[in-house]
């Protein structure tokens, strides 16, 4: 039998929108879309984009993704709640900006613990069942797919059962292709999640989800629970983002269920591309992820010196679970300082460098990246700057330009930089202006590597982030930038480590400039 898209198994990624409300955690419009194409780099089958209508920047995004966004594995699903109580579902304006969203999937949150119909929305029960009826049936002859997120069901159904299972059945007869059962609270454990999920299938028929919060240290578990008594949908945020103490981690789910139960959920080989992705979406949240995260953590196969080690040289098994190449992620043997060798394998071939036949430029790469990553950069957000890396090894980095010095000089109005390059047998001089010493010398390196490379006049920043990398070092503290550059039709982002953040900028600049220019085919003058 043919398995149609909507029989499948649903990974449902809702990082931007319900990871989104984690503390400190703000994306702009710009970071989800980097951030979709990633999740559909992954191969998950659904992306929440956010919702549309209560707020400028989720409108913004779903017109933005219409037109920039080509997902090849993902649909884009917009997020929002049933009509308002009194009101038509054709009426209401919130219902009406997830029609007009351009998704073709939408999930709509319901209310289905009584308490809260009854205190929060402030309705009666039998409204509250018409609300999701009229919001799912409208939505549906809009030509949408519809899926239903059951806030609190799980302290719904074990406070009123009976309750909790109508609003399922309302969901379900209206149309809706699930009912996602959402530990709202985050306070089940795995039994329960069983017991509950077990019996909301036997008494309903519906199609199920699960969406748990991590406060008793179980979403993950919770997860797993619901999926193997019969969810088929399963929601959770690229490492573990949330509000509180966070949502099911989406990787490790996703990696438990192929890994561990033997049940293929993403596109055969994208579960290799987890690691990588985990860290380039953190880089983009500016949240660095927890070393020890299962899976994609940079310690999670990390091995200390003694006993432990020599058993690993001997067979990698005997303290491992799995082998961290089927995540993207590689074996630490700390005392001999191996690292990263699978990792930068599969990146290279990604970039078009082909490393497995020669391991002595490969040990020569690895020891190049861990000694720059010891020194504070990171390339997994930074693939410009990893590709410039690969093609130095190769002898494949065009030189444009040698840079003979740079300068600034700031005020508290103004602000100036001079800079000093040497091209083509010339030498350039340029002072460039700005509202910042950053500003100022992007300025006058753009003005005067434009003489010689028209290309450059193309290439705009689009994005400037800073990390203080060691903040107990007060002002000594080392500081990373991640520089993204676009030429109006591509994007790429370079990686500077240095003392200070006009140094830090100086690095992402200049390899910004340089992985353009190449990336466009030009030749260095003279040659």
């Amino acid at each position: 039998m043919t398995v149609t898209p909507d029989q499948r198994f649903h990974v449902y990624d809702t990082t931007m929108r319900d990871g989104a409300q984690q503390e400190g955690l703000n994306l702009s419009v710009q970071d989800k879309l980097h951030i979709a194409a990633h999740l559909d780099d992954l191969g998950v089958g659904y992306i929440e984009g956010g919702w549309p209508g209560s707020n400028p920047k989720d409108t913004e995004f779903f017109a933005l993704a219409a037109k920039e966004l080509d997902l090849t594995h993902a649909t884009l699903a917009a997020f929002g709640a049933t009509r308002r109580a009194g009101v038509q579902a054709a009426d209401d304006p919130l219902v009406a900006a997830l029609r007009d969203s351009g998704a073709s999937v939408v999930t709509l949150v319901a209310k289905s613990h009584d308490k809260h119909v009854e205190l929060a929305l402030r309705t009666t029960l039998e409204e509250n069942l018409a609300m999701v009826r009229d919001t799912v049936e409208h939505l549906r002859a809009e030509g949408q797919r519809v899926f239903v997120d059951l806030e609190h069901f799980f302290n719904g159904y074990l406070d009123n059962r009976d309750y909790a299972l109508e609003v399922v059945r309302a969901a379900a007869e209206a149309g809706a292709e699930v009912a996602v059962l959402c530990d709202t609270n985050g306070g089940m454990l795995p039994h329960q999640v069983t017991d509950v999920v077990g019996d909301v299938l036997a008494s309903t028929g519906a199609r199920l989800g699960v969406h748990a919060h991590n406060d008793t240290g179980c979403a993950v578990a919770n997860s797993m629970a619901a999926v193997l008594a019969g969810a088929t949908h399963l929601q959770g945020c690229v490492n573990g983002y949330g509000e509180r103490t966070g949502n099911a981690d989406l990787i490790t789910c996703v990696a438990n269920l192929e890994l561990k139960l033997d049940r293929p959920v993403l596109p055969e080989g994208k579960l290799a591309e987890a690691t990588r992705i985990a860290h380039a979406v953190a880089e983009i949240t500016n949240y660095p992820p927890s070393a020890r995260q299962p899976y994609t953590g940079v310690s999670s196969f990390a091995h200390k010196a003694g006993l432990h080690a020599s058993a690993i040289r001997v067979d990698p098994d005997l303290y491992q679970h799995i082998d961290p190449a089927l995540v993207g992620n590689d074996m630490r043997l700390l005392v001999s300082e191996m690292a990263g060798r699978a990792t930068i394998e599969l990146k290279g071939r990604e970039l078009g460098f082909d490393l497995a036949d020669d391991p002595e430029r490969l040990a020569r790469l690895t020891d190049k990246v861990k000694e720059l990553e010891q020194a504070g950069y990171t390339f997994e957000a930074a693939d410009a700057s990893f590709e410039l890396l690969l093609a130095e090894e190769a002898g494949e980095r065009p030189a444009y330009f040698e840079v003979e010095s740079w300068r600034t000089l700031a005020t508290p109005d103004a602000a100036e930089a001079i800079v000093k390059i040497v091209a083509g047998g010339q030498r350039l001089v340029v002072v460039g202006e700005g509202n910042g010493p950053v500003n100022a010398l992007d300025h006058a390196l753009r003005q005067a590597i434009e003489q010689l490379y028209p290309d450059v006049a193309r290439f705009h920043l689009t994005d400037f982030r800073v990390r203080i990398l060691d903040q107990g070092s007060g002002t000594d503290a080392i500081t990373r930038v991640l520089i993204e550059t676009s030429d109006g039709e591509d994007s790429w982002v370079t990686v500077g480590v240095g003392a200070n953040i006009i140094e830090a900028s100086w690095i992402a600049l200049t390899d910004a400039l340089a992985y353009g220019l190449r990336a466009h085919g030009v030749a260095p003058v003279g040659r």
